[in-house]
């Protein structure tokens, strides 16, 4: 899974984002290091719904302009939490050869 795929399927985790929403969210959770571009969004948005991870959930007009909202399947969840614990050993594993490589 992508960087930006895992992002914003993190920040659909909490709640339905439209677009410009989850630009601000990625950017906000990977601390200004990923910068969504709106071609690059809906590029993820559209791979992440045809593989099922997420879907549309509902459009609206703001200011005359329409958003389309996105939310996390019950597969997204799953597959967010897969890459979760696949990170997490990732971690683990390079921590543990860094301490080590340390005390020699």
């Amino acid at each position: 899974m992508s960087e930006q795929a895992f992002l914003v399927l993190t920040a659909l985790a909490e709640e339905p984002l439209h677009g410009y929403a989850i630009v601000r969210a990625v950017e906000e959770l990977s601390e200004g290091r990923t910068r969504l571009r709106v071609g690059t969004l809906y590029g993820v948005l559209d791979r992440l719904v045809a593989e099922g991870l997420a879907e549309r959930d509902r459009e609206e007009v703001h200011q005359g302009r329409l958003r389309r909202y996105y939310r996390l399947t019950d597969a997204g969840v799953r597959a967010l939490s897969a890459e979760v614990a696949r990170l997490s050993a990732n971690v683990r594993a390079a921590s543990s050869v860094l301490k080590a490589r340390e005390a020699r």
